[in-house]
């Protein structure tokens, strides 16, 4: 018993150092939630006339989890003036039009990691920081957001995430008259709700084109894989897909599967329970509108991930 002790005190794996070490671990975890709960981008109102639109995250477990939403309301973020005057100076015309085009416009990025849990918001942290410093460089070079940025981010999360990780994302923007023109990788479609026909309408498939998650594997085209290299599978490119919100009241609705998939045993939520409750909130502002969709599904059943929406609502 005496040697059992001693040996202990010599490797310092006491009580109190095991206390201590605990107590390290939750420090740090506070204060990556502390990091992360500071990093989502949602405003309180956008800066389009026509367009309303609000974003929250509800975590299964009631912190952290793996969903993330980012707005990027281009006018009020950048200095598109300055941007524009300086494309002009160096005889960039066309992306000082792009650039003028991004004034009316409204990006919108929703991520889903293939997990729950506190740490899985480790892989959309490291999403956000790279697609906000690729907008930077699309601005720079472009005068606006490409799809060319998430064949790049795609490749590069392919690369160095683990290989049963991975993140559905939807990424589009919002112009001023109301048109949505998005990419998808693995992620539900947009729904639309219609005031004129006081329900939710199909959009044409064609319409929707999807590709897998970030990072399952690289983009085609990688022009940084050695010929050497096994040929793993491809990622299609990305397909620019485009809808409206054609009249006033319009509502789109961007989703993770926490809410696509929510059920009661067999009985699935969405969509007719989803309509049902937008029908009775349409006339609301876009905050209200997710407010209400959030209680009635927690009244409809408990969820099993992690929930977020979108609202975009044409004022």
């Amino acid at each position: 018993m005496h040697r059992e002790i001693a040996y202990e005190t010599e490797l310092g794996d006491t009580a109190a150092s095991r206390a201590d070490r605990l107590a390290n671990l939750e420090a740090e975890m506070a204060n990556f939630r502390r990091m992360m709960e500071s990093v989502h981008f949602i405003p309180d109102q956008v800066s389009l006339p026509n367009i309303d639109a609000f974003g929250q995250i509800y975590p299964l477990n009631g912190v952290l989890g793996g969903d993330h939403i980012i707005f990027v309301d281009f006018k009020r973020r950048h200095n598109l003036d300055a941007r524009i005057e300086r494309a002009l100076r160096a005889g960039q015309k066309e992306v000082a039009e792009r650039l003028q085009m991004c004034k009316d416009r409204v990006g919108i990025l929703v991520a889903d990691s293939s997990g729950h849990d506190t740490t899985d918001a480790l892989l959309t942290a490291m999403l956000h920081q790279a697609f906000l410093t690729g907008v930077l460089y699309e601005l720079e070079t472009q005068g606006h957001v490409t799809a060319k940025l998430f064949e790049v981010l795609n490749t590069r999360f392919a690369k160095s995430s683990s290989v049963n990780k991975f993140v559905t994302m939807i990424y589009g923007e919002i112009a001023n008259d109301g048109t949505f023109r998005f990419i998808s990788a693995g992620h539900p479609k947009p729904l639309i709700f219609s005031a004129e026909f006081d329900r939710l309408v199909d959009v044409d498939p064609e319409r929707m084109k999807n590709v897998l998650p970030i990072g399952i594997f690289p983009s085609e085209g990688d022009i940084d894989e050695p010929a050497t290299s096994p040929r793993l599978p491809r990622k299609k490119p990305f397909a620019v897909n485009e809808v409206s919100l054609m009249g006033r009241g319009d509502i789109l609705l961007l989703q993770t599967d926490g809410l696509y998939e929510h059920a009661d045993g067999e009985r699935s939520y969405s969509p007719q329970h989803l309509e049902t409750a937008i029908r009775r909130v349409k006339h609301l502002p876009a905050r209200d509108i997710v407010a209400a969709i959030r209680a009635d599904m927690l009244a409809f059943a408990r969820p099993k991930d992690d929930v977020s929406l979108v609202v975009i609502k044409r004022a």
